[in-house]
C-alpha cells in the first residue's frame, strides 16, 4: 500500500512538473501574431536584412525570452527595445521567443573575388 501511494505521489509530481514545463514554453503561432511590431526592424521571420538589427530566427527560445525580460527590467539597456517590451506580458515574451526560435536562420556567405 505504501509502495502504491509512493508511486502515485511520484507520478502526480511528474505530471505536475510536465504541465508546468508546457506552460513555460511559448506558442509559436501566437508569437507570430504578436510579432508584427518586431518585423519592422527584425524582419517578418526574424532574419533582418539590415545588419544594424540582430537576426532572431533560429536563436534559442530561452535566450530570446531572457533577452526580452532583460530589456523589460532594464538589465539590458536599449531605449528602443525597452519601449517595445514594456507592454508585453510574460506569456507574450515566451510566445515571441518560441516563434523566432522556430524560424530557419538565414545563412549568408561572403563572396570571394
Amino acid at each position: 500500500m505504501i509502495r502504491s501511494l509512493s508511486t502515485m505521489v511520484i507520478l502526480g509530481a511528474l505530471l505536475a512538473w510536465g504541465n508546468a514545463g508546457a506552460q513555460r514554453i511559448g506558442d509559436p503561432v501566437a508569437g507570430q501574431e504578436k510579432s508584427q511590431a518586431c518585423a519592422a526592424c527584425h524582419g517578418a521571420n526574424g532574419a533582418a536584412d539590415n545588419p544594424q538589427f540582430p537576426k532572431l530566427a533560429g536563436q534559442y527560445a530561452d535566450y530570446l525570452y531572457h533577452s526580452l525580460r532583460a530589456y523589460k527590467s532594464g538589465d539590458r539597456n536599449n531605449a528602443v527595445m525597452q519601449g517595445q517590451v514594456q507592454a508585453l506580458s510574460d506569456q507574450d515574451m515566451r510566445d515571441l521567443a518560441a516563434f523566432y526560435a522556430s524560424q530557419d536562420a538565414a545563412v549568408h556567405t561572403l563572396e570571394r573575388n
